[in-house]
């Protein structure tokens, strides 16, 4: 089964994930169909916490494609923000 998940990126103790389209049963940083976005969670400042294309995110959820309960949860937070501005 396809599904959308993180694959964690960046130095020990400084997390960067990207936001990808995978095979469930590959490991989590191995090989992926396709990269979505990205999250930073140490994001300060003016720095970007998080990008998607919510247009790839739709039609791979169109396509059958499952999201994990944290991409699940930022995809709310997104659509929070977006309402907010």
């Amino acid at each position: 089964m396809v599904t959308i998940r993180m694959a964690r990126g960046g130095s020990k103790k400084r997390p960067f994930y990207k936001i990808v389209v995978t095979d469930e049963r590959k490991p989590r940083d191995s090989g992926y169909i396709e990269r979505l976005g990205f999250f930073n969670p140490r994001a300060k400042g003016q720095e970007v916490r998080l990008e998607l294309k919510q247009d790839r995110v739709d039609y791979w959820v169109s396509q059958g494609a499952q999201l994990s309960t944290r991409v699940n949860s930022l995809l709310k937070e997104l659509a929070k923000e977006k309402a907010a501005a």
